[in-house]
C-alpha cells in the first residue's frame, strides 16, 4: 500500500517567463476550448477583423444554449484599453447577430482591482466574464489553470433558422467529434421523417445539424463530445406546443419548452424507435410549421 500523498508547492509563473507567447496560448485554447471552463464550445471565428480595424481573438459558440462568446486574451494584467476593446467587440457582434445571446470574455494572467472598479461603474450592464489564467511548470511540462473570477450573467432567443448562418461542414466532421450513438439519434429522426412520406433535408454545420424537408428547417441537433444522448430542438409554433409536450411526457419522454415556439429534448436512438407515434406527431407539427 502506497504512503500518504506528499504536498508539492507550486508558484504560478507568467507564460512569457517560460518562453511561451500569447499566440501559443491561443493555439492551446483553439485546440481545446473546454480549457476556459465555459462548457463545450465551438470556435466560431478566430482573429475576426472588426470595422474599427482591430481583431477579436475568438468568437466561440454554444449553439445549444444559443450563446456566443466574444473572447479577448492577453498576457499580463488587464488594462483599461483591453477592457474597452472587449466591450466594443461584444457590442459589435450583438448588433450583427441580435437574435442570440452574447457574452464578453476577458482572459488575463492578472485581473486588477481597476478592472472591478470599471465593471462596478458600468453597473453590470454588460454581460462580462473575467477568467484569470495561472501557469505552473513541472519539469518539462506546463499546467494551465483557468479560474472564472467574475461573471455578471447567470448562464443558461429563437433558433438560427438559416443553415448558412454558421459555417457548413460534413458528416465526417461530426463522426470525429461526437459519439456514434448521438449521431444515430439524428439518423433515427431522419428515418422517421422519411417514413412519414417526406424527403428529409439534412445540413451539417460546425455548431449544429439542421433538419427539415421542403420548407424552413424545423429541427436542430446539438451532438456533444461526450454525451451519448443528443440534445435537439423542434420548432412547432406556440399553439400546439403544450399538447405535444403533454403527449411526449405521457410516453415517458422528457420534453421542455424552449423560446417562444420550440420544444427541446435529449434523445437516444432507441427512444425514437420505441416511440414513433408521439415523436412522429411532433415531427408532423414541426413540418407543418416550417411551411407557414
Amino acid at each position: 500500500m502506497s504512503g500518504p500523498l506528499k504536498l508539492k508547492k507550486a508558484n504560478p509563473q507568467r507564460l512569457r517567463s517560460l518562453g511561451l507567447s500569447e499566440a501559443w496560448l491561443q493555439q492551446q485554447i483553439a485546440a481545446d476550448p473546454t480549457l476556459l471552463g465555459l462548457g463545450d464550445l465551438t470556435v466560431f471565428q478566430r482573429e475576426k477583423t472588426q470595422p474599427t480595424g482591430g481583431r477579436i481573438d475568438f468568437i466561440m459558440s454554444d449553439a445549444l444554449n444559443e450563446t456566443r462568446y466574444e473572447i479577448e486574451i492577453m498576457l499580463g494584467a488587464t488594462d483599461p484599453s483591453h477592457i474597452i476593446r472587449t466591450i466594443e467587440y461584444w457590442d459589435m457582434e450583438r448588433q450583427r447577430a441580435p437574435t442570440i445571446e452574447h457574452r464578453a470574455v476577458i482572459v488575463a494572467e492578472e485581473i486588477t482591482s481597476r478592472f472591478f472598479n470599471v465593471i462596478r461603474l458600468l453597473n453590470r450592464a454588460v454581460p462580462l466574464i473575467a477568467i484569470q489564467l495561472s501557469a505552473f511548470q513541472f519539469g518539462d511540462e506546463v499546467v494551465l489553470q483557468f479560474v472564472r473570477v467574475l461573471d455578471t450573467y447567470e448562464f443558461g432567443g429563437d433558433e438560427e433558422e438559416e443553415s448558412g448562418a454558421t459555417e457548413q461542414t460534413d458528416r465526417p466532421y461530426w463522426e470525429k467529434r461526437t459519439p456514434a450513438e448521438a449521431l444515430s439519434a439524428v439518423d433515427a429522426i431522419v428515418s422517421l421523417i422519411a417514413a412519414g412520406g417526406s424527403e428529409p433535408k439534412v445540413t451539417y454545420n460546425r455548431t449544429h445539424i439542421a433538419v427539415g424537408t421542403s420548407g424552413y428547417y424545423f429541427g436542430w441537433f446539438f451532438p456533444r463530445k461526450i454525451a451519448t444522448h443528443c440534445p435537439v430542438r423542434f420548432k412547432v409554433g406556440p399553439d400546439q406546443r403544450a399538447a405535444l409536450v403533454t403527449k411526449l411526457e405521457e410516453a415517458g419522454l422528457e420534453a421542455e419548452n424552449k423560446g417562444q415556439s420550440s420544444i427541446q429534448m435529449f434523445l437516444k436512438p432507441e427512444q425514437v424507435k420505441q416511440n414513433p407515434g408521439p415523436i412522429g406527431e411532433l415531427l408532423k407539427a414541426a413540418e407543418q410549421w416550417s411551411h407557414r
